[in-house]
């Protein structure tokens, strides 16, 4: 019997194999899950080949988190496939140019304002979405990168991200009295087509293996899947507004 046995859960943010949602959803899967996965714009032709790949076929919606339409939209598709979602992953996150790199005085609020909006507010976009259909309760889980801290290049993506962990905060109140829970696992440094769109991520690589006390591979995103399975069954069932780090314990050792 797996974790995720006869669950429904919809995956966001499938791009390529070595996109962390796709680890997610084939593990998901292998527990016994029913998915369907999202996709947006020029992406959602990448999503669909992707999907190909995993155990078994899943059904592909197209999702543009900035749209009202889509949103609404997303929400009768899956309604027409399912009776009703267990849980869903967040694992979306863009910052233009300008939002990262070296000068963080660079970026002007019009930049800033995207990279908050599809990093952070889509969480609770997607709450819009979904919660209507989980009338059993449920698990949202997103995918974070640990701000405690100021990271060379990631500037702007990095208070998107912190904004991204207090809308989970906020979500966990609002949604708890439904039985519905928000969490997110703060991963380490994992090769990705994200992780290659930010300056000066081989920083990340050279140290994170060294000072993480379990060590890191920045190939493997296996423990990062474990996690958001484990936070969407039914293990947790008293955990919420909780950040989960997944890294190596990187975060806990001083340099």
């Amino acid at each position: 019997m797996g974790l995720l046995d006869g669950k429904n859960i919809v995956i966001t943010g499938v791009l390529t194999d070595a996109s962390l949602a796709f680890g997610v959803a084939k593990l998901a899967q292998e527990e016994g899950a029913n998915l369907v996965l999202t996709g947006a714009g020029r992406g959602l032709s990448l999503t669909e080949r992707t999907a190909r790949k995993l155990p078994q076929p899943a059904p592909v919606f197209e999702l543009d988190v900035t749209s009202t339409e889509h949103l609404d939209r997303v929400r009768h598709d899956v309604a027409e496939v399912w009776d009703r979602v267990d849980g869903v992953l967040h694992s979306i996150g863009f910052a233009p140019e300008a939002c990262l790199g070296d000068d963080f005085m660079a970026a002007q609020w019009n930049d800033v304002a995207v990279a908050i909006h599809i990093s952070a507010y889509s969480l609770k976009a997607l709450a819009d979405a979904f919660v209507p259909l989980m009338t059993n309760g449920g698990s949202l889980v997103g995918l974070d990168f640990d701000n405690t801290v100021a990271w060379p290049a990631y500037n702007w993506m990095g208070v998107a991200k912190s904004a991204l962990e207090s809308t989970s905060r906020y979500l966990a109140k609002e949604l708890g009295p439904r039985g519905i829970r928000s969490n997110l696992v703060a991963a380490g440094p994992v090769k990705t087509m994200a992780a290659k769109s930010i300056p000066g991520f081989r920083k990340f690589e050279d140290v994170w293996d060294d000072r993480a006390p379990l060590g890191w591979d920045v190939t493997d995103s296996t423990a990062v899947a474990k996690a958001c399975v484990a936070l969407l069954s039914d293990w947790f069932p008293s955990t919420t507004g909780e950040i989960v780090h997944v890294d190596g314990g990187y975060h806990a050792v001083g340099a």
